[in-house]
């Protein structure tokens, strides 16, 4: 007799039948990880400098071009040092990543004044500042999908302790925790960034004051401030709907203590409605995220931002690569996620036929 499977298990064989979710997920996480490596890939640091007999590794430390013998102020330009290397052909040599441009570096060398069209140079061409749009699409992938994932992680992970001990709890606790919920919610989100950010981060310069936008982490928190509500509405009626069962009544009378109860016993069994729309929730953060960049209350510049390359979209709409690639990225993204959350939800769904199928 083949020993019997876990539900775990089983929803993970149906969530591999998907196909279309699965390879999506296996596509999106390849891209997310693969973006940790990005300063080994496009990068105008050089990742190896042999010169005079010793080796340099720039992509982890600072060297002044003085210190190549090149009589130049400031960091050293690696792509001339290459191609000076080249002509001198004296046993020096530079090893640059296989895209060898940074994503806050300014290229105004390059013939014309930015915004540069697509070239074998810059594939998706330049933003108005001489930047590289491609090296700036996939930083600001990897900063996108962290923002994401963190904001999710930290607002989901409140909605739920939340939603656990209103609905174990119930009574008093409930009454006033979902009428705390209903004011806290009626709180127009924009305004309070906008609020914030002239409170916690003013910088006053002369004759007049300017915000500064917040940085990555006081923007988790203020999203993840935001963004436990809506989960914990259904956390709240997983626990009413479990605590009445059998086995808590049994937990109960073997003295297992609430905490016990509540994260041992309920807690994995309440975690479907999680788990469904974790997805979903993600599209939502990067939405959010694009958003505030667009609108100027986003992440600090020079931050490679999805939505700061939009507002220049906007801004050179003559400028065709401005405007598609960055929001042809975006629209893939969020495609290949709402995929995943497909997936993700009729794996979870005890219903014997999907609407993926």
């Amino acid at each position: 007799m083949s020993q019997s499977e876990s539900i775990l298990t089983k929803r993970l064989k149906k969530f591999r039948r998907l196909k279309r979710g699965y390879y999506s997920f296996l596509l999106v996480m390849g891209a997310y990880l693969l973006s940790f490596a990005l300063p080994l890939i496009a990068n105008n640091k050089a990742l190896v400098v042999h010169y005079n007999g010793s080796y340099f590794f720039p992509i982890s430390s600072y060297h002044a071009a003085t210190e190549f013998g090149v009589q130049a102020i400031g960091e050293a330009d690696y792509r001339q040092i290459k191609q000076q290397f080249a002509a001198q052909d004296a046993g020096n040599w530079v090893l640059l990543p296989l895209y060898p441009f940074g994503p806050n570096e300014a290229l105004l060398d390059d013939s014309g004044s930015p915004p540069n069209s697509p070239s074998w140079s810059h594939l998706m061409g330049t933003d108005d500042r001489g930047r590289d749009v491609l090296v700036r699409l996939a930083y600001g992938f990897n900063i996108s999908m962290t923002f994401a994932i963190v904001v999710t992680l930290v607002g989901e992970g409140l909605g739920i302790a939340i939603g656990a001990m209103l609905g174990y709890f119930g009574g008093r606790l409930d009454m006033l925790g979902q009428r705390g919920i209903e004011i806290w919610s009626s709180l127009p989100f924009l305004y309070t960034i906008i609020i914030i950010s002239s409170v916690v981060v003013p910088v006053y310069l002369p004759g007049h004051s300017q915000l500064m936008q917040p940085s990555f982490w006081l923007l988790v928190v203020i999203l993840s401030a935001f963004n436990w509500m809506g989960i914990t509405y259904y956390v709240r009626g997983e626990f009413y709907r479990e605590k009445v069962k059998d086995y808590v009544g049994a937990a109960m009378t073997a003295g297992v203590s609430d905490a016990g109860i509540i994260f041992n016993h309920i807690l994995p069994n309440a975690l479907t409605p999680v788990v469904s729309f974790a997805p979903f929730v993600i599209v939502a953060n990067i939405g959010s995220l694009v958003a505030l960049d667009f609108l100027g209350f986003g992440l600090p510049a020079p931050t490679p931002s999805w939505g700061e390359l939009i507002g220049q979209g906007m801004e050179n709409l003559s400028k065709w690569w401005l405007v598609f690639y960055p929001n042809g990225i975006l629209f893939v993204t969020l495609l290949l996620v709402v995929f995943i959350g497909e997936a993700v939800r009729e794996a979870f769904d005890p219903r014997e036929y999907s609407r993926l199928r």
